[in-house]
């Protein structure tokens, strides 16, 4: 497998540096130099070297897609449909990245072929880019959630309230599993290397399913920092009397029975918690 023949969008977001690590000959691209939302952009570019796109593109600002929707809708719909179409075209492999938020998280344990019942604007976009996925004759939808990679994100977060000797409280009747972006793209390699069937498939670290306030709690273990309590409450009361907020999914958990039964060994996510957690430590 020639990764140099690779076009990878959304180059510079967390799994776009993930894969950049990955596959250091491969074509990146951000919007500076190709706006997926932009139909004519995507026609006029050169695929004549190009075998696979991987569309790490998307809008991932949850609670200011509810006010943000045609922009949300433009780049999580409106570009996965451009690629897609550029895809049938070329005869290339789309592998595109979806959202447990394409659910209401009223199951314990979803499963790829749940039926879509998103309950904010993100999760609508994300449901409805995977339909235009879909639409790619070869396809691979990687369904994540919780993604933890190099950039803004909830470890981060917890480890700047450790250094502050703050002890926050936490969401937990949130449910779900971390997906680090380094098991993402040990997940897509697996996929693309041992060419597996095309079609949808639930990617997490593996390991039981924590709430928020438990994965602050590893945390705060993994740095030492027992002194710090971690307080629960509900995702009702920590948004109470705020404005703006998307609905949150209860229940994330996404089965891993399928991408396992590939041969793809997962990670537990308490693994590679300690290793990202050494890592940013050291930086």
């Amino acid at each position: 497998m020639d990764s140099s023949k690779f076009l990878v969008t959304g180059a510079n977001g967390q799994l776009g540096k993930a894969l950049q690590a990955k596959y250091p000959n491969a074509k990146f691209a951000d919007v500076g130099e190709l706006d997926i939302t932009d139909q004519e952009a995507v026609d006029r570019f050169d695929y004549s070297h190009v075998t696979h796109i991987i569309n790490a593109a998307a809008y991932t600002n949850v609670d200011k897609a509810e006010t943000d929707q045609s922009i949300c809708l433009k780049i999580n719909v409106d570009g996965v449909a451009n690629l897609a179409q550029a895809a049938n075209k070329h005869g290339l492999i789309l592998v595109h990245i979806s959202s447990d938020y394409v659910f209401n998280g009223k199951n314990d344990n979803h499963t790829e072929d749940e039926e879509f019942s998103p309950i904010s604007v993100y999760g609508r976009s994300k449901a409805e880019g995977d339909k235009q996925a879909m639409q790619s004759k070869n396809h691979y939808i990687i369904r994540a959630s919780w993604v933890i990679g190099n950039g803004n994100n909830f470890v981060r977060t917890m480890m700047g309230l450790a250094d502050k000797n703050i002890s926050p409280t936490v969401v937990g009747d949130q449910i779900g599993r971390l997906t680090f972006t380094s098991e993402l793209v040990r997940a897509i390699d697996h996929l693309l290397t041992n060419q597996c069937g095309y079609g949808t498939y639930n990617l997490t670290n593996s390991g039981a399913p924590a709430s928020w306030a438990d994965i602050t709690r590893e945390i705060f273990k993994t740095l030492g920092r027992d002194d710090l309590q971690v307080t629960d409450t509900s995702t009702e009361e920590y948004f109470k009397g705020k404005s703006g907020i998307a609905p949150r999914p209860l229940k994330s958990t996404l089965d891993l029975t399928k991408i396992q039964a590939t041969g793809f060994k997962s990670t537990d996510w308490h693994e590679d918690l300690v290793k990202y957690i050494k890592t940013e430590d050291q930086k």
